[in-house]
């Protein structure tokens, strides 16, 4: 009787998988439309990552570099040294030079401002600081590059040179620069951001264009971001940064650079390994100046995600067009660049360059998929890396391989 009955209960157990179409042990799902696990598909990521980051950069690259898919770290290296002639190794507590990308932290800080009501992204700049004297330019404009100003690390100090062309021993032509004018400098030692504005106010440096007319990149309006933020918080900018992001999302490595710390300044190199010593520019911050590490950086990527920063809808304004598309559909927002092909993931990224240092951050929303790349020893491939995110997205892009 036992016999009979298992043997009824396996004949329909076998009827009724074989009328639903399913394997009885197989979940009753469409594993085509199942996302990736990357539980399942972190060692194919990562060696996959592996492979391009190796060719790309071979034995030149001295820095970090963090890939991550869904909040999973899926390769990290570190390479090279942080002290060349001590021999001191990069690892993972290492701070290294962001750059510009820099600019995705003042952008970012005062969106939670406007969040706050604090900061009027319409008001014009003179209503923060008054002797601004520019006074048609926007503090949107300055977040998107559109205020029309001109480059402090063009005005400040006025250098020009000449091409001499002389002929060798040997008859053949050499290429020379020689130096034919300089101008004094504004004031002995580094400069500050207060610098930066007193100049603007006192010389009032021709502008690139009118307010609003047009997109130019230009580093003067995230040191001017940085001073308003200084101006509605009573706070330096190091200190708010710090008490406002880098310590709660405890980003311990992480600190902005100025004058208060000019005697723990640590050089980045050239390609043949040389130091850059400190030099005037070096303790201007907002557009540059965070101090970071790539595992920072992917805990404040994932702020960012997670809208735990500043809302979701202020996360969507930031990563909005604000100019033309270029032929290479590529635009900037509030803080952050971006790649917008037609029928593609948006890539939003910033990248950062400041004499031996090069960086790249870039990031894809819906694929959740994020590089971090920090070099301290001049590498123009450094760049290239944001192809990587070609092993998520499965697309080449040739112009991603561009800075």
């Amino acid at each position: 009787m036992i016999v009979r009955m298992t043997f009824l209960l396996g004949i329909f157990l076998l009827t009724t998988a074989c009328g639903t179409g399913q394997d009885p042990q197989s979940p009753s799902v469409d594993t085509a439309r199942m996302p990736i696990s990357i539980s399942s598909n972190k060692d194919k990521y990562g060696a996959q990552i592996k492979e391009r980051y190796e060719k790309l950069f071979s034995k030149n690259f001295s820095g970090e570099i963090l890939v991550a898919k869904n909040g999973e770290i899926v390769f990290e290296d570190y390479q090279g040294f942080v002290d060349v002639v001590r021999k001191t190794p990069i690892n993972n507590t290492t701070s290294l030079h962001l750059a510009s990308i820099s600019k995705t932290f003042t952008g970012m800080a005062t969106l939670k401002l406007w969040e706050e009501q604090k900061i009027d992204l319409k008001a014009l700049v003179t209503q923060y600081l008054p002797k601004f004297p520019y006074t048609q330019v926007t503090v949107e404009q300055l977040l998107c590059h559109r205020s029309g100003l001109p480059d402090y690390t063009y005005f400040m100090e006025s250098v020009k040179y000449v091409d001499v062309k002389t002929k060798n021993k040997k008859g053949k032509i050499e290429h020379k620069l020689q130096l034919v004018s300089k101008t004094a400098p504004f004031k002995e030692g580094t400069y500050n951001n207060q610098d930066v504005l007193d100049f603007m106010v006192q010389k009032r440096p021709a502008p690139q264009a009118q307010p609003n007319r047009v997109f130019k990149y230009c580093n003067t309006n995230y040191v001017v971001l940085a001073l308003i933020i200084e101006k509605v918080t009573g706070k330096d900018f190091p200190t708010y940064m710090d008490e406002t992001i880098f310590k709660p999302l405890q980003m311990q490595h992480t600190f902005i650079f100025s004058n208060k710390m000019k005697d723990q300044y640590v050089p980045s190199y050239n390609e043949k390994n040389q130091p850059f010593k400190l030099d005037k520019y070096d303790c201007i911050y907002g557009d540059k100046n965070v101090y970071s590490t790539v595992q920072d950086m992917f805990l404040w990527d994932k702020a960012l995600r997670s809208a735990s920063y500043v809302k979701q809808s202020t996360m969507d304004l930031a990563y909005e067009p604000k100019s033309p598309l270029t032929k290479d559909f590529r635009n900037y927002g509030f803080g952050w660049r971006m790649v917008m092909r037609p029928n593609e993931e948006k890539l939003i990224f910033h990248n950062g360059w400041w004499h031996g240092n090069n960086a790249v951050f870039a990031r894809l929303l819906k694929d959740s998929a994020t590089i971090i790349i920090l070099g301290n020893k001049y590498n123009k491939k450094i760049y290239s890396g944001k192809q990587l995110v070609s092993v998520f997205t499965g697309k080449e892009d040739t112009t991603l391989l561009e800075q």
